[in-house]
């Protein structure tokens, strides 16, 4: 499935980016609205259209838990609360982070971190101009830009698309005019400019989902936000240079595979929280 489907009221929803680095991002949410994590996080959380929680369930429901209640008074002292659940999340995904893709290899200076079909898609991402948007530690994830700055041709109705968090605070911005079916249809407009890092194990691509592949996106790009057909040599060399972009998790290089996810133990390590409540914006 390329989108998810809003748990409420069965729309398609904007594709799940990836959450791998994202304390690097400058601003979250396909509409790039949103500046911190905490506030990210909160709403995922009550959206009907996602988890469907509220805090007057969410709490007792972990409060009930004897291993969410132990964690909790270990890390925080006291039992869970709003500001100590965002804060759990928020460390969490802090700790997602990806270093030591080849590309960084390159940049600390491992001249041959890169192939040569790699280091001649480097140039070319650079000379057609990709860096002015996809830039920063994150390679992307700081700034929003419009999609189809060049051609809009390739720019079509997804059906159902822009439901959930975006689409309500796309809403409050757009005419009181004009049809909710109509701005909730609307794939156009300003997107923030999503992070490379680790694009190859992380399709499909754009808010919508519509390349399936790597080399189906750089080609897209190529006509949106460049104006070119770029060739097919440009094409495998730029995306030889994204795969370049692959980091490492836990020791060993991102790959494609199914994820596990398990009930906390008593005996699971604890994971300190490491940043403060304020910085991520998690005080009422």
């Amino acid at each position: 499935m390329r989108r998810a489907i809003g748990l409420a009221d069965g729309r398609v929803l904007f594709n799940v980016p990836t959450i791998f680095n994202v304390s690097n991002n400058h601003s979250l949410g396909w509409r790039g609205r949103i500046k911190t994590l905490d506030a990210q996080n909160e709403k995922v959380l009550m959206d009907p259209n996602l988890m469907a929680m509220s805090w007057d369930e969410l709490l007792p429901r972990l409060e009930r838990s004897p291993a969410y209640r132990a964690k909790f008074r270990e890390v925080y002292g006291e039992r869970p609360r709003r500001e100590a659940v965002l804060d759990a999340i928020a460390s969490f995904e802090i700790s997602l982070r990806t270093p030591d893709a080849p590309f960084d290899r390159f940049v600390r200076g491992e001249k041959g971190a890169l192939s040569p079909e790699q280091a001649k898609g480097y140039a070319l991402f650079r000379d057609y101009g990709c860096v002015s948007c996809h830039q920063g530690s994150n390679i992307g994830g700081n700034m929003v830009q419009r999609l189809g700055v060049f051609s809009d041709d390739d720019l079509t109705a997804v059906e159902g698309a822009e439901a959930g968090v975006d689409a309500r605070e796309n809403r409050e911005d757009t005419a009181a005019n004009t049809p909710v079916a109509e701005r909730d249809l609307d794939t156009g407009g300003d997107f923030r400019v999503p992070s490379l890092r680790n694009v190859a194990v992380t399709a499909p691509y754009f808010h919508d989902g519509r390349a399936e592949t790597l080399p189906q996106a750089v080609s897209l790009m190529g006509r949106l936000q460049l104006g070119r057909d770029l060739s097919d040599p440009d094409v495998a060399a730029i995306t030889a240079f994204l795969e370049s972009l692959t980091g490492r998790f836990n020791n060993r290089s991102l790959e494609l595979e199914p994820s596990s996810v398990k009930e906390p133990s008593s005996t699971d390590p604890v994971v300190q929280p490491t940043v403060p409540y304020e910085v991520r914006g998690a005080r009422p």
